[in-house]
C-alpha cells in the first residue's frame, strides 16, 4: 500500500480510504497505527530517504518506524545493517532540503521569500501534525453552551470567535451536536476567511469556489440564514455533499451553481448585483501540509505557476460578480508569493476599479484579537492554524 502512495497517482487519504476497504478485517487500532506510520513516511520522506540510503518503500516504512515510533530493529525483523545505518545518520550530515523535509525547489523558493531562519521555522510547522478544529454554528448554539455540551476534552480557539479545538482527534459524526447540526468540522483559518468577508443579514453573497461548502455555511452562519449564498464551483460532485450539511445545519439560504467555467453564463447575469465575494482559489496547498503531507511531493515549480493563472483568470471573474461598494476577499492555503502577493499585485495593476482594505481594520470591526497587516497571512508554527493567505478589496461606488 505504501508503494501505492508514493506513486502519487491520488491524493494520499483516497488511496489509504480504498485499502481500508478492500481489508475490512483490519481494526481501529490497526488503522490508526497504519495511518500514521504512512503518513509519517509522507512528512519526512526526503531525511528517511537519506537515512535508509534508499527510496524503496520497505526501507522508508523501517526508517519511519525506527526514528519517528522508536521501534527496534528486532521487533520489525529487519536488516540490522540498513537499522544501524538508519539510526547512525546524524541531522548534521541532512542538507537544509532534507532537514526541513522539503523538495529542493519548495526549499529554496522558501529561502528567498522568507528567509533561511523563517523558512525552516516555517518548515518545522509543516512537519507537526493538524488538530482538531470544529466550527459552533452560531445561528443554534452558543459557542460556550456547545464547549459544555460537547462531551469531550476541547477548549476555544484563539482566534476564530466561533471555533473550539479538539484534544487529540476523536470521532464527532455521531456527536449529537453534530447530528443536529451544532458543530462542523473546520480548521480556525478557514472559518476566519468568513468574517474577513464579513457578509450582512439580508446580502447578496458568492462562495465563487465553494467545493463541499465548508466557509459557504459559516457565511450563512453569520448572515443568520437571511439574504442569499450563492455556492458556486466547477465540480457538481463537490457541491453535491453540501446539500446534506445545509440540511444538516439547518440552512435554507444557499444556492448551489455548478459552472461550466471561470466565465458561466449563470454566473455572468449576477455581474455587479453582489454585495460581497469570497475566492478561495485552487491552490498547491501548501499551507496544508501537516493535513496533506503528499502535496508537496505531487506539485512541482511548473504546476505551481501554472495554478498562479488560473488563479488570476477566477479572481478576474469573480471580480465582475462584484456591486460597487462592495467586497471582494481573494484567499488561498498555499506559502507561496507566486499564489499569494503576485496574484493580488497583478490584479490590482489590472482593476483601478477595486482599492485594497487592509485587513487589520476588517479584523478589527470584527473584534478578533489577531495581528496582522494590510493582508492576511497565517503560519501553523505561529498561529496553530493551516497556512493561509487573504487580500480584500472594495469596488469603486
Amino acid at each position: 500500500m505504501l508503494a501505492e502512495l508514493l506513486r502519487f497517482a491520488r491524493p494520499a487519504d483516497q488511496t489509504l480510504s480504498l485499502h481500508f476497504r478492500r481489508n475490512r478485517e483490519l481494526g481501529q487500532q490497526d488503522r490508526a497505527f497504519i495511518a500514521a506510520a504512512v503518513f509519517a513516511v509522507l512528512r519526512r520522506k526526503r531525511s528517511l530517504e537519506a537515512a535508509a540510503g534508499s527510496p524503496a518503500p520497505r526501507a522508508l516504512l523501517v526508517a519511519s518506524l525506527v526514528r519517528i515510533f522508536g521501534l527496534s530493529g528486532r521487533a520489525l525483523e529487519a536488516d540490522m545493517e540498513l537499522v544501524s545505518r538508519i539510526k547512525g545518520l546524524s541531522k548534521e550530515k541532512l542538507t537544509d532540503a532534507e532537514q526541513a523535509d522539503l523538495p529542493d525547489w519548495l526549499w529554496e523558493r522558501l529561502v528567498t521569500e522568507r528567509g533561511a531562519t523563517e523558512a525552516a521555522a516555517i518548515a518545522q510547522g509543516l512537519l507537526q501534525q493538524a488538530p482538531l478544529d470544529l466550527r459552533v454554528n452560531l445561528a443554534k448554539i452558543e459557542r460556550a453552551r456547545a464547549l459544555a455540551g460537547l462531551g469531550l476534552e476541547a477548549a476555544v480557539t484563539r482566534y476564530s470567535p466561533a471555533g473550539l479545538r479538539l484534544a487529540g482527534k476523536p470521532a464527532i459524526n455521531r456527536n449529537p451536536l453534530f447530528e443536529r447540526g451544532a458543530i462542523e468540522v473546520q480548521d480556525e483559518g478557514s472559518q476566519l476567511l468568513a468574517y474577513l468577508l464579513a457578509p450582512r443579514r439580508g446580502e447578496m453573497v458568492a462562495d465563487f469556489c465553494a467545493g463541499a461548502g465548508g466557509k459557504t455555511l459559516a457565511l450563512s452562519m453569520l448572515m443568520r440564514d437571511s439574504g442569499r449564498v450563492y455556492a458556486m464551483d466547477i465540480s457538481k460532485a463537490r457541491l453535491a455533499d453540501l446539500a446534506p450539511r445545509a440540511a444538516r445545519a439547518g440552512i435554507s439560504n444557499v444556492h448551489p451553481i455548478v459552472l461550466a467555467g471561470e466565465n458561466d453564463q449563470r454566473a455572468k447575469r449576477l455581474a455587479g448585483k453582489l454585495d460581497r465575494v469570497l475566492v478561495d482559489a485552487p491552490c498547491s496547498g501548501f499551507g496544508t501540509l501537516r493535513r496533506n503531507p503528499d502535496l508537496k511531493w505531487r506539485h512541482g515549480a511548473r504546476a505551481v505557476s501554472e495554478l498562479a493563472a488560473k488563479q488570476s483568470r477566477i479572481l478576474a471573474a469573480a471580480a465582475k460578480l462584484v456591486k460597487p461598494g462592495g467586497r471582494l476577499v481573494y484567499a488561498t492555503c498555499s506559502i507561496l508569493a507566486e499564489e499569494n502577493e503576485d496574484v493580488v499585485e497583478g490584479f490590482l495593476a489590472a482593476s483601478p476599479a477595486f482599492r485594497q482594505v487592509p485587513v487589520s481594520d476588517i479584523l478589527k470591526q470584527q473584534k478578533i484579537a489577531l495581528e496582522q497587516g494590510a493582508r492576511f497571512q497565517l503560519w501553523p508554527h505561529r498561529h496553530g492554524t493551516d497556512g493561509f493567505f487573504a487580500a480584500a478589496f472594495e469596488r469603486a461606488r
